[in-house]
């Protein structure tokens, strides 16, 4: 099946794809499947593997390429962005290459680790530009809370104007809503190529972001429903409705959100919904004790019953 590439006009929902594993550690890819239809169910525009959220940097590279050819053969049309994040350039190409042969509809890459400078920051990515080449399309993913490394907008904008394969930009800088503004305001004041802005961090800030200029979201919230149906009511212009629903979402959202323990509350919520079998993080990682457990119930619960309201 080919499978459309990803576009600079890109928007909606690509959810931050989990990894399953057994209690025991090792890859559920019978659980990689029904994750795959959940997502897809709860209407998802596209899905994004094998990031940081997706314990990527924990996988053997024969994992990485099993996680990658089961996703991509169970989500038939729908796009999926192929998280590439390495220091080693010669990896990137590879795995990227390797991606997009089996139906990639792009690649997400992260600057490697503690680069200072603006002119270290675009060298990177320029190597790995020329390296995948003009087809190969590229999201920059700006997580500096994750990776270390400041990128400003003018070198986003150096990256957008030299390589047209940089069509997306994964936002994830916070505090960061300016940058999102500016990004915006400097490539439009210049007449620049506008480029598709899919925002991160479970999505806390998603209406103020989508005002903001960003066209959807990326991350990986254990309710993608709520982040599609928020995403469409302002594609709609129903601002007030998006974030009165999101509003409901957000207490569970905010506690999902923390720090050293959020993949564990979220996958624990994946389990509960059905999503996968086990909510196991594979170490070093996260696990909740009873009392995480007891809270995750009651604010599960609490939602619940606000939707319930709402119907």
């Amino acid at each position: 099946m080919t499978k459309a590439k990803l576009g600079e006009d890109a928007k909606g929902v690509y959810i931050i794809a989990a990894t399953p594993f057994t209690e025991q550690g090792e890859l559920d890819l019978t659980s990689t499947d029904s994750l795959t239809d959940f997502y897809l169910e709860k209407g998802v525009t596209g899905l994004t593997i094998l990031g940081m959220m997706g314990e990527a940097h924990k996988l053997t590279e024969e994992e990485t390429l099993k996680v990658m050819e089961r996703v991509l053969a169970r989500a038939g049309s729908t796009p999926v962005v192929v998280g590439v994040s390495h220091a080693a350039n010669h990896h990137v190409e590879r795995l990227s290459k390797t991606a997009m042969e089996k139906g990639a509809a792009g690649v997400m890459l992260a600057p490697a680790a503690n680069l200072k400078t603006d002119d270290q920051v675009f060298n990177y990515y320029a190597a790995a530009a020329k390296l995948l080449g003009p087809n190969v399309p590229i999201c920059l993913q700006d997580f500096p809370q994750a990776t270390g490394v400041f990128m400003s907008v003018a070198v986003i904008n150096r990256l957008i104007d030299e390589f047209p394969q940089v069509v997306m930009l994964k936002h994830e800088e916070m505090p960061g809503m300016r940058k999102l503004t500016e990004v915006r305001e400097r490539a439009a004041a210049a007449g620049k190529r506008r480029i598709s802005i899919l925002v991160g961090n479970g999505g806390l800030f998603l209406p103020q972001e989508m005002l903001r200029g960003a066209d959807g979201a990326m991350t990986g919230f254990a309710y993608p429903e709520m982040l599609v149906q928020v995403c469409k009511l302002f594609d709609q212009g129903r601002t007030e409705e998006a974030e009165d629903l999101f509003n409901i979402y957000l207490p569970l959202l905010r506690h999902e959100f923390q720090y050293g323990l959020g993949l564990a509350l979220r996958k624990e919520t994946l389990k509960r919904r059905g999503a996968i079998k086990s909510a196991f993080v594979r170490k070093p990682g996260p696990a909740l004790n009873n009392a995480d457990q007891e809270e995750l119930g009651r604010l599960i619960a609490r939602q619940e019953r606000r939707l319930s309201g709402v119907a």
